[in-house]
């Protein structure tokens, strides 16, 4: 199973084997039950779905109930679907997946709902630097020039201004697993991971290489420009 369900809990910071800090978001990874498997026959297509976060039957809806107790599970505040993988044909309903789908050094893939920040301008939503800060510059924070001038005398659709922040779906890609602690279903991944603490998220095994895939040397490649060539000659390399 490369998928699983998750919360975000916090950030802190572990001791690595050099005695250095590595600041770390500390995940709850699972334990997530498949509800539903869909199949080739029946549905078109293969796929789980893995629900996340027990809830009480108070808050769910017949119809939901209902799909619950065809499965044979409790009721989840999340439910996602995700692809079966060569290696899934054994997962049932009612399976039970948790933490240790993962190990230490693998790359994972982090998709969360990031912060939303409301309506921001172009300064805070972009990165925009602004206009001059002295002499009567009067720029103060604005966009500057937005549109064109007769032709097509308008603003082009998708430029960068102010509007709404934040509140989207954002994927953190090759994030490193530091640590896990799997009878508590806990994993610590280095760097942030979008969204606010107790927010839901979905972890995957990174599509981009794993097991130090970035952490390798690079070779040492000489260039064959001139120009870099002239500045190695000048530092003496």
């Amino acid at each position: 199973m490369d998928f699983l369900l998750g919360r975000k809990l916090g950030m802190t910071s572990v001791f690595s084997p050099d005695g250095g800090t590595i600041p770390v978001t500390v995940l709850e990874a699972g334990p997530c039950t498949v509800v539903q498997k869909k199949t080739l026959k029946t549905d078109g297509y293969e796929a789980l779905q893995l629900g996340f976060a027990a809830k009480k039957e108070k808050g769910v809806s017949k119809p939901m109930m209902g799909h619950f107790k065809k499965a044979g599970v409790q009721p989840f505040r999340v439910l996602k679907e995700v692809p079966l993988g060569e290696d899934d044909e054994e997962l049932e309903v009612g399976s039970v997946i948790d933490a240790t789908v993962f190990d230490r050094g693998d790359r994972l893939d982090i998709t969360g709902v990031s912060k939303g920040r409301g309506f921001a301008g172009g300064m805070k939503r972009h990165g925009f630097s602004g206009g001059p800060k002295t002499h009567g510059g009067m720029f103060d924070r604005g966009l500057g020039s937005l549109g064109n001038a007769a032709t097509p005398s308008r603003i082009i659709k998708g430029k960068k201004m102010a509007g709404h922040m934040g509140n989207e779906q954002v994927t953190t890609q090759s994030v490193l697993l530091v640590d896990l602690i799997p009878e508590d279903n806990l994993i610590f991944v280095r760097g942030s991971v979008p969204g606010a603490n107790g927010g839901f998220i979905l972890l995957r095994k990174s599509v981009k290489g794993q097991r130090g895939g970035r952490d390798k040397p690079k070779e040492q490649v000489r260039s064959l420009n001139p120009l870099k060539a002239s500045k190695r000659t000048a530092r003496g390399g």
